[in-house]
């Protein structure tokens, strides 16, 4: 017969209470009225799927859902590694935020452009693409060559956007949930709008629109957003702390003076307003104020908005050093910019930036465009 130590029979002992402790939860839980009883189910089921779904506060490195990703695109290209950051001191973690509030599953090249540029720029944070049209339930991404392309970088997370979920807890929930809103001429940018403000005061971290191209490195530009022009404010580049005072006075601003009929009133015109008040002044300028930082238009919008079609003239390497010099990102006014042809290659200024910035995406346009020329012949 073999001796059994006391820490094994200790151990013993314990397994055979464990029923009997069960059974006397059991029996505390089904004493509980009906009511309380769905209380306790709603709030674990509630307080779980919250944690599953929005687990972009953890680390990077737990477990979380995300949509699957085809490899149909060969990784070749040079990727960087999580721990590869060029030069200086490790910036902070904080995720990058991309949306795609409409029901498009088909990213286009600029799209595609954005996110391998700030996967490429912050290698040690998470890239999160949340995006409404993706299937509830699927956790297959379509087929498509920038899902595949994306799935080389192991920093980008394509996510469903949830959009009840996002606005839980904040005066957005019941804007949302008003019918009407959707009849509005304007409410995919206002919806844009909305998510981009309560990602940054929930979760906090960078925000980008997904017609940027991001040249360098943005965790510095902490509690910051950009000029662009004429002393307004635009919010296609937003970086803040979590729960930051004034990403919550935009927030309420958003809900009491909205107006789902003018363009731009509840995102550059917000922000503008919202930051005069947080400041006490009339006109904007490069500075910061109270800790929010108003950047130089140079930082992240170089090229206004009235001056688009720059984009697509060819301009000298020595040009585009000298243009993009304190410069951390482009925006490429897509609304706008959308429509022009542009030759691949070439020396346009945007194709350079393509070709630096986003060197997957623009062998893809190459390559289609070499196909194109192929077939026309």
């Amino acid at each position: 017969m073999t001796a059994v130590s006391g820490e094994q029979a200790l151990a013993g002992e314990r397994m055979l209470r464990t029923p009997s402790s069960l059974l006397k939860l059991t029996r505390v839980v089904l004493s509980l009225k009906p009511f309380f009883l769905f209380i306790l189910i709603f709030v674990v089921v509630s307080f779980a799927y919250h944690k599953l779904y929005w687990g972009i506060g953890e680390d990077p490195k737990s477990s979380v859902p995300t949509y699957g990703l085809s490899a149909e695109i060969s990784c070749a290209h040079d990727v960087p590694s999580p721990l590869d950051i060029a030069g200086g001191p490790s910036p902070s973690t904080g995720n990058v935020f991309f949306v795609e509030t409409s029901e498009q599953t088909a990213p286009s090249y600029l799209f595609s452009c954005s996110v391998e540029s700030a996967a490429r720029t912050h290698p040690a944070s998470r890239v999160v693409v949340l995006m409404k049209g993706l299937a509830k339930g699927n956790t297959s991404l379509p087929k498509h060559w920038a899902f595949s392309l994306l799935s080389c970088f192991p920093n980008v997370e394509i996510r469903r956007l949830d959009l009840k979920e996002l606005f839980s807890g904040t005066p957005l929930a019941q804007w949302f949930l008003q019918p009407q809103r959707q009849q509005e001429p304007h409410f995919l940018p206002n919806l844009s709008d909305a998510c981009r403000i309560v990602l940054m005061w929930k979760f906090g971290g960078i925000y980008l629109d997904t017609d940027f191209i991001v040249l360098k490195n943005l965790q510095n530009l902490t509690n910051a957003l950009g000029i662009q022009g004429d002393s307004v404010l635009n919010g296609a580049f937003l970086s803040f702390e979590a729960k930051h005072k004034f990403m919550e006075l935009c927030i309420q601003d958003f809900v009491q003076n909205y107006n789902g009929w003018v363009w731009g009133h509840q995102g550059p015109e917000l922000l503008t307003r919202v930051f005069k008040k947080w400041c006490s002044l009339r006109t904007i300028t490069s500075m910061s104020c109270k800790g929010v930082s108003a950047l130089a238009r140079e930082v992240v919008y170089p090229i206004p908005w009235q001056d688009w079609k720059k984009l697509f003239a060819a301009v000298s390497a020595l040009e585009l050093q000298k243009l993009l010099k304190n410069t951390y990102a482009v925006h490429i006014w897509n609304k706008l910019s959308h429509g022009t042809k542009l030759e691949i290659p070439s020396q346009a200024l945007l194709a350079q930036l393509y070709s630096q910035f986003c060197p997957a995406t623009y062998a893809k346009m190459k390559q289609d465009s070499e196909e194109l020329s192929r077939r026309a012949v």
